[in-house]
């Protein structure tokens, strides 16, 4: 039992996105002992690469699963040339229209009823609401990622976000009405960015990241996956931050399959804000001596001309800390497998350089 997880290139310039696709089971057999998923499709002009990927390395016309993690446009817009060109049995995607009950009393806009809060929020993640019912046209199983979901395999398993702290990040979703709470969490994430640059001098172990960083309610509410195959334990994270991260890693703790943690995928692009030290040692393990490695590779989906928050070098160094080989694609295509049958033309990639020394915005 095998898998091979690619992260094709997205962003030829400075918008980085995510677009994965992946399979697993016997990928020296036939297609019927392989699942083929694909999460998230990064802009539009990424489907046609995602199509071709599958064709040209998998084989076949059919995905089992296509995941959307969240609708944020760098990973849900090529999603649509997925659904049109290739056979896709099941859409994994929050509806958050269908989560509107009671909404409308935690708005100050008392004309809101909980019918145009849902209104609301089909204008407001248009691609969306466009993916679902392009699936319904063509008779494809719609599942709401949530907690717990498994697929037929039971390999692949949904460990966040629940469905009641989905509910609670709805309201506070881009483009919504102003909350009756005097808390807004993007007010609060603009307010901590700033474009100051500051020179860091990095020493091995000394983690330069925090437990404070805020991120979207639209982030938090990606969906994090969990694949088990052959002992071996492997996360998806979407644009996840640390609340929602925090959550997954109860999961993780408190239902082990004893396989060990062999992938994760480095939560939005690489992003400060997205991951802190304390989330880390819970899904990684603590920092470790200089020059041992857990044999876990993490991996961050970044544009080719580096994006300067993406990835933070300080991130990359808090994984390697960890003993964990942490690489960016910076616009590339990287495989990261385990018995699967070798690609000409693709060879292993180095993890990423310590940084001793780099300039950083705060």
């Amino acid at each position: 039992m095998g898998y091979e997880i690619d992260f094709l290139g997205v962003g030829e310039e400075s918008k980085s996105g995510d677009a994965i696709a992946l399979r697993f089971g016997n990928l020296h057999g036939s297609r019927e002992e392989q699942t083929i998923v694909i999460i998230d499709g990064g802009f539009k002009c990424t489907g046609t690469a995602l199509v071709n990927h599958i064709r040209s390395h998998y084989g076949t016309d059919v995905v089992d699963i296509v995941i959307n993690t969240h609708p944020d446009q760098d990973h849900i817009n090529g999603l649509e040339t997925v659904m049109n060109e290739l056979v896709v049995k099941e859409l994994w995607i929050h509806k958050p229209w269908d989560h509107n009950q009671g909404l409308a009393s935690k708005f100050k806009d008392g004309r809101m009823t909980d019918n145009s809060v849902s209104e609301r929020l089909k204008q407001n993640l248009e691609k969306a609401w466009f993916l679902v019912k392009l699936a319904e046209s063509k008779g494809i199983v719609i599942r709401e990622p949530f907690t717990n979901l498994v697929d037929s395999t039971h390999s692949l398993k949904v460990l966040g976000p629940s469905v009641e702290y989905y509910e609670s990040l709805v309201p506070d979703f881009d483009g919504m009405p102003k909350r009756v709470s005097a808390v807004d969490s993007l007010e609060i994430f603009f307010e901590k960015a700033s474009s100051a640059i500051k020179h860091f001098f990095a020493t091995w172990g000394d983690d330069q990241i925090g437990d404070e960083g805020v991120t979207s309610a639209r982030n938090n509410s990606s969906v994090i996956t969990q694949l088990v195959i052959d002992g071996r334990r492997l996360l998806f994270t979407g644009d996840a931050g640390i609340d929602g991260l925090s959550l997954a890693a109860d999961q993780v703790e408190c239902c082990s399959s004893g396989a060990e943690l062999r992938f994760i995928q480095i939560p939005h692009h690489g992003s400060k804000r997205n991951i802190g030290k304390s989330v880390l040692n819970r899904l990684v393990g603590e920092p470790v001596d200089k020059g041992i490695s857990r044999g876990i590779t993490a991996i961050a989906s970044t544009a080719k001309a580096g994006e300067p928050k993406h990835p933070r070098k300080a991130v990359m160094n808090a994984f390697t800390h960890r003993g964990v080989n942490a690489i960016a694609t910076r616009g590339g295509n990287i495989c990261h497998h385990h018995d699967a049958p070798v690609r000409d033309g693709w060879n292993s990639l180095n993890p990423e350089p310590y940084h001793y020394e780099y300039d950083e915005a705060v």
